[in-house]
């Protein structure tokens, strides 16, 4: 159902940790337009609203407004300037956040045709937990993947065993 374009590996693994910790009976306040893995939520019985695609560093009007008891934000938070901003107007009790890890050895992502993808922030995991805990949140677990890819090259390598992605489930404290 999910072939050619969709990351398998993180769609998967994303899902899982989603399903260990948020009940289907809940709702989900999705940060972000909606997309592929909103879909893919969808379709494992979470009921998903998203924000509409505002600029959430000037604009968290949807989310101090969002009934939702869980707020998800996957791949979003690299792209803000001011996370601690959006992670303070947020009304509900649980929080699930993915972010890409700043890797050693590649730069930051930049997006060569597009001017609104790329990343101001690459986190190590640390900072992330410091700012989930500057903003009145606890971390109850956390889990972190490699992304490999099929390339020839030193940095293929340390993809496969360096990780990537790190994601958390937090309440509010």
């Amino acid at each position: 159902m999910y072939e050619g374009k969709f990351p398998h590996k993180r769609y998967r693994l994303t899902l899982q940790f989603l399903e260990k910790h948020i009940s289907k009976t809940e709702t989900i306040l999705d940060l972000g337009v909606e997309n592929p893995f909103t879909q893919r939520m969808k379709d494992s019985h979470f009921f998903v609203e998203n924000t509409k695609g505002e600029d959430l560093d000037l604009d968290t009007s949807t989310i101090k407004k969002s009934n939702a008891t869980v707020v998800t934000a996957f791949e979003i938070f690299e792209h803000l300037l001011s996370p601690f901003t959006v992670l303070q107007s947020i009304h509900a009790d649980k929080l699930v956040i993915s972010v890409p890890l700043r890797l050693w050895f590649s730069s930051a992502y930049r997006s060569k045709t597009d001017k609104w993808d790329r990343h101001y922030h690459e986190f190590e995991d640390w900072q992330l937990d410091w700012l989930l805990e500057k903003t009145g949140w606890k971390i109850i677990d956390r889990q972190k993947w490699t992304n490999p890819t099929k390339k020839i090259g030193i940095r293929p390598i340390f993809r496969w065993f360096t990780p990537r992605y790190y994601i958390v489930y937090a309440v509010r404290v």
